[in-house]
């Protein structure tokens, strides 16, 4: 509990065990003059045909090219994202004593709060994070593990999760759509696994030199839905170059997971990305994932591959890969190899 950074909102200095090694902090290039693609959904799901074809080939662009984009009119209202950042940060505003409840370093827990990366070694160095991580099912049975307070947290989570989703669901079927997939190839199995909402925050950094927010990583599931604040932080490696993605008001951040790379056998790009800090603003985010159920079967789609585009990863069960991608701590060229076809 003592290592919450909300319980401080004036950190006058980095403790040691946040301060990186200087290979892992290594600031990169960045690159100022590139941004991410940006795509008008038109308000949700319903689209004329030819809004639905301009919208699957930009999706798939930017699939192929970022793996990373940001969305616009995607149907989530704005009273409901404003909400949800002005709860989250709410919440980790509250007392230490509020919060103290909630916290648990204890990684098999799906629904508790805490400080750094679930991936952070033990022994080694912290991130510059905190971070309220919630399990969803249908149903009320997960939502009463979530905290009480603020009120209407439960609530407006629940809210967000079923519209986000929505969004989620609806770029997956476009991209099985011009990827030449059967109708409702991403249901099921491949997306039933638990809804994860990380809800993270990033307070102000006195040497944002010397640590990170989150270290560089792909995500494990099939795709991400993240909603931002006001305050950069997020960036996108892109040619060799790190790509800060710079707060849209009202949009959604979207990026694919190593199973969606998988499933399309490399069409589609899971891309590293990482959390960087700054000395002037908390940052606040909200990241939602869908997930394969852990029992899920993985492998690349019969109608993709062929003998002139033949498999370039094994198949596994999701469960065995979720192992793997800790056991790596996520870096992307050390996860991908282990499932990588050789020859």
């Amino acid at each position: 509990m003592d290592n919450l950074l909300s319980n401080d909102k004036f950190h006058q200095t980095v403790p040691k065990q946040f301060i990186l090694p200087p290979k892992m902090r290594e600031p990169g290039q960045v690159n100022c003059t590139m941004s991410l693609p940006v795509i008008d959904l038109r308000g949700g799901s319903h689209f004329h045909v030819e809004d639905r074809d301009q919208i699957i080939e930009e999706i798939l662009h930017a699939g192929k090219e970022f793996g990373f984009f940001q969305v616009i009119n995607h149907g989530v209202s704005e009273q409901l994202m404003r909400d949800m950042i002005r709860l989250t940060e709410e919440f980790f505003n509250m007392s230490k004593e509020d919060k103290a409840a909630y916290y648990s370093e204890d990684t098999s827990k799906t629904s508790c709060l805490f400080s750094s990366s679930f991936l952070a070694k033990k022994d080694g160095p912290r991130y510059w994070r905190d971070c309220l991580r919630l399990a969803y099912y249908p149903g009320p049975a997960t939502i009463n593990d979530w905290p009480d307070k603020p009120a209407k947290l439960r609530e407006v989570f629940a809210k967000f999760i079923v519209e986000a989703r929505e969004v989620s669901m609806t770029l997956l079927s476009l991209i099985s759509e011009g990827l030449g997939l059967k109708e409702g190839y991403f249901e099921g199995d491949l997306s039933s696994g638990q809804v994860i909402i990380n809800a993270n925050y990033y307070p102000p950094c006195p040497a944002p030199d010397l640590t990170l927010g989150l270290h560089p990583h792909c995500d494990i599931y099939l795709i991400t839905l993240l909603l931002q604040g006001a305050v950069s932080g997020l960036e996108v490696m892109h040619q060799g170059k790190w790509v800060r993605v710079d707060p849209i008001q009202n949009a959604l951040v979207i990026n694919f997971g190593h199973q969606l790379e998988i499933i399309t056998n490399g069409v589609m790009k899971s891309v590293e990305h990482r959390a960087v800090t700054n000395s002037g603003a908390a940052r606040t985010s909200v990241a939602m994932f869908i997930a394969p159920d852990k029992e899920s079967f993985i492998s690349p789609a019969k109608e993709i591959v062929n003998e002139e585009n033949p498999p370039l990863y094994k198949s596994f069960v999701f469960k065995d890969f979720s192992r793997i991608y800790i056991e790596l701590s996520a870096k992307r060229v050390d996860v991908m190899e282990a499932f990588k076809i050789n020859g």
